[in-house]
This record gives structure tokens, C-alpha cells and sequence, in this order.
């Protein structure tokens, strides 16, 4: 965010259309469920609360954060969801997994791990529907997805920038690749620990089925991957990501030269960032154009997920910029000067404002402290290096406390809700389940790993 000279000026009336944004995802499946479940009517709402936001931002000459939220944020948000959306639903497991708690902890286990490698989003849009369909003839099957949410949407992506979008913005912003692959021990004792507690509730869960819905099938049909051409443009998109960005590329136009052209909106920076998702883009309608109509049907694939998910958050994206630019004008006055403080503050906010701009924010806001109290301490990307542990850690672990706290979260829960599935609502899903269980383990991470 920029303009910071502004951020004491935001009244606090201009913040108030995030919280009824916030509050129309929490309210109205409850009150008004018929009115809800129509896409359409959350376009509505994003728009009836995102455009006057957006006017106002102008009109008080802030025109660039709005631009950086909705063009530099927004945009590639949609775009990389949108694509592994397409391409993952072109790939089809066929045959039979019989559902049983061994097998499904197998999956989040490989979930897990391939969350760090092709991305969150990816690995849960390539592994939701393949736990579905194990599970299809359970009567108890909700608590699988939330653990799926917890684990291959968010806590998964911990060990590389490709993992979760927060850790990309920090690698752009200086943090060496190689670096997120120290949080292992934190990614070990996160997802272990899940892991096992899913085990756990599944085994009791699995004792109350009914026998038929959990009996095998008499000719199991072999396990078979249609699609697979899918996994190139999937691996075209992952390399994207990786190197399509300033930090490989700034041979091409040496500083000093792109300082002297003065390229303003289409700057180097910029003109990289739109070929990064042009390329996105180019992978997904390639999917869209090679893969069989057949596979996509046996895969149930609609649109109205990732329609959920980009009209529900054009509305998120557009009304939390001035709450953005509020925070990262005044929160150096909210004293966060250690790594707790921030541990605490970026994951908090990472479950409601979504953890990509929020991590943003608190790098910007470290970068500008006054560190001469700390003495004698290793930066990362331009802030102390523990400052930036707490930063990354927390915006993916907290990621997971809210359906809006990570990208993946509102997509998992649209397809699982299309297969027939009662997620819980907002709400609920909090006091059900992310208070309970993986808001202690995250207190417990930041006791036993000394943040």
C-alpha cells in the first residue's frame, strides 16, 4: 500500500463497508440462506459496498492503493485461483479408494506435502474432489473437509514461496527461496499434529457409519488418471510463478536504465506481473481447449465456485483497502516491536482482512520501524529476520481460522457444498471447529518454537 500520508485522514465511516461485507458472509446464509445461495445476489452486495468504496478512495486521492488492491492484488488473485480451478478440474482419478481413516489421512498427508510445491490452491483443487468421491457414501464426511481446509489449503504451504501467496509476496520482497524451507520444524509439528487428530476423529466417526456405506466394493474398479495432460500446463503455472517475477529477470532492463525511462504504471515491475499471469491464463485455456468435455463431466466440474469465490472477494479486495491503509499508517503506534506482537497481530488480521495484503502490510510496517534497540540481528528481506518468521508463519497458520482467510478456503467449501455437503457457516465454522482445534495448536506453536 502507498499514500501512506494519508492513512490518518480515513475516517473510521470508511472502513464500515468492510464490515458489512464481513457481516453479509456471516448473516446471510443464516437469515436470508435462498437470497444467498444465488451468485449473482453476492455480486450485488460486492458491488453495492465495493463501488462507493472505490469512489470514495478516489475522491480522496487515493487512487493507488485502490489500483495496487484491485489491479496488483485482486486480479492475480483471480487469475492463479481461476486457473488451477480449470486445470485441476481436468484431471480425473477414476476407480475406487475404499474410505477408511488410514486412507483419507493419507491423502491430507499428501496434501500436505504437495501444498508446498504446486501451491495451496493447487494442491487442494487437484485433491478435493478425489477425497469427495472416497468418502461419497459416508454420512459423516464434514469433518474430513475442514481438516482438508486446515491442512492442504493453508498449513500445508509452509516450506516454499510457491506454497502460499504471503510467502511469494515475501520472496519478491527480498526472502531467499531457500529460506521458507526453515520453517520445517513448524510445518513438521503443524500438520503432524493435525494429521494425527484427524486420524483420531475419523476412527470414532468411521465406528458410526452404517455398514453398507463403508462395506468394500465386491469388484473395485482400479485406480486411473484421465487428464493427464493437465499436469503440464498445472507445472507451466507453477513455473510461472516461480520465475516469471523482477527478481530473475532485472537483466533485462538494468536499474539505472528503468530508472531513467520513468515507465510509472508500466514499469518493469508491473509489465512482468501481467506476463506472469498472461501466462496463468494461457495454461487454463489450454486445459479448457485439450481436455476431453468427458473428464471434466466425470469430474461434476461447474463454475459457480470460482464464481463464489471472484465475486465475494471483489467485494473483500475493494472494501478492505482503507482498512489497510489505515493500519499501516497507525500501527507503528500500536507498539508492535517484537516477533509475538506481530505473530499475534498478522494472524489475526490474516483470518479476516485475507492473508495476502495483511502479511503485506506488517512487512511494510517492520520496514519502516526503528530497530536500534534490537541490537545485533540478521535481516531477511530488508526487516529482522525473526519480524519476518513471525510474518510468514502466522498468515499461513491463521489463514485457516475463517472461510476469507486464504483463497482456497471458500473454493474447498463452494465444491464441497456442490457435491452435497452442509458445510457449516461462517460462524460456525469458527466456534465448531477453528477456535477449538487449531487455534490452541497455533498458541502452542508460537510457546514451543520461542516466538
Amino acid at each position: 500500500m502507498e499514500h501512506a500520508e494519508h492513512l490518518f485522514e480515513i475516517p473510521y465511516y470508511a472502513m464500515v463497508p468492510f464490515i458489512l461485507m464481513l457481516g453479509s458472509i456471516a448473516v446471510l446464509p443464516l437469515v436470508a440462506h435462498e437470497f444467498w445461495e444465488s451468485n449473482k445476489n453476492k455480486l450485488i452486495i460486492s458491488l453495492v459496498l465495493g463501488v462507493p468504496t472505490a469512489i470514495w478512495l478516489l475522491v480522496n486521492d487515493m487512487a493507488i492503493p485502490l489500483e495496487h488492491a484491485m489491479i496488483f492484488d485482486y486480479v492475480p488473485f483471480l487469475i492463479l485461483l481461476g486457473a488451477l480451478f480449470v486445470i485441476t478440474g481436468g484431471i480425473h482419478v477414476a476407480g475406487h479408494i475404499a474410505s477408511s481413516p488410514k486412507v483419507n489421512t493419507i491423502i491430507l498427508a499428501i496434501g500436505a506435502v504437495l501444498a508446498s510445491l504446486m501451491g495451496t490452491t493447487g494442491a487442494a483443487m487437484l485433491l478435493i474432489r478425489p477425497i469427495i468421491n472416497t468418502n461419497e457414501k459416508r454420512k459423516f464426511k464434514v469433518h474430513t473437509i475442514l481438516f482438508f481446509i486446515a491442512i492442504v489449503a493453508n498449513s500445508g504451504g509452509l516450506l516454499t514461496p510457491l506454497g502460499d501467496p504471503p510467502l511469494f509476496m515475501m520472496y519478491l520482497r527480498g526472502a531467499p527461496f531457500e529460506w521458507f524451507v526453515g520453517m520445517w520444524p513448524e510445518w513438521l509439528f503443524v500438520n503432524g499434529a493435525l494429521l494425527l487428530m484427524y486420524f483420531i476423529w475419523d476412527t470414532q466417526k468411521h465406528k458410526q457409519e452404517e455398514a453398507e456405506d463403508i462395506a468394500p466394493e465386491e469388484n473395485p474398479v482400479p485406480i486411473s488418471i484421465k487428464g493427464n495432460l493437465n499436469f503440464v500446463w498445472l507445472l507451466g503455472v507453477v513455473a510461472a510463478v516461480a520465475f516469471i517475477n523482477p527478481n530473475y529477470f532485472d537483466w533485462i532492463l538494468r536499474p539505472e536504465v528503468r530508472n531513467e525511462m520513468h515507465l510509472s504504471f508500466w514499469s518493469f515491475d508491473n509489465l512482468s506481473s501481467f506476463a506472469r499471469e498472461g501466462v496463468i491464463a494461457l495454461m487454463a485455456v489450454l486445459s479448457l481447449a485439450l481436455t476431453s468435455k468427458q473428464v471434466r463431466y466425470y469430474n461434476r466440474f461447474e463454475w459457480e465456485p470460482i464464481g463464489e469465490v471472484a465475486f465475494l472477494f471483489l467485494g473483500i479486495f475493494a472494501t478492505m483497502v482503507p482498512v489497510l491503509v489505515y493500519l499501516q499508517a497507525n500501527a507503528a503506534n500500536f507498539g508492535f516491536d517484537s516477533e509475538i506482537l506481530f505473530y499475534y497481530a498478522t494472524g489475526g488480521l490474516s483470518a479476516f482482512l485475507d492473508n495476502t495484503p495483511t502479511a503485506v502490510t506488517f512487512h511494510a510496517l517492520a520496514k519502516g520501524m526503528d530497530f536500534s534497540h534490537l541490537g545485533d540481528v540478521s535481516f531477511v528481506a530488508h526487516i529482522p529476520e525473526t519480524f519476518l518468521h513471525a510474518i510468514c508463519l502466522s498468515s499461513v497458520l491463521f489463514g485457516s481460522l475463517t472461510y476469507i482467510g486464504n483463497g482456497p478456503n471458500f473454493m474447498v467449501k463452494a465444491i464441497a457444498e456442490s457435491r452435497n455437503i452442509k458445510m457449516p457457516d461462517f460462524f460456525a465454522y469458527m466456534y465448531k471447529f477453528s477456535f477449538i482445534v487449531l487455534l490452541p495448536l497455533f498458541i502452542l506453536v508460537a510457546i514451543i518454537f520461542g516466538i
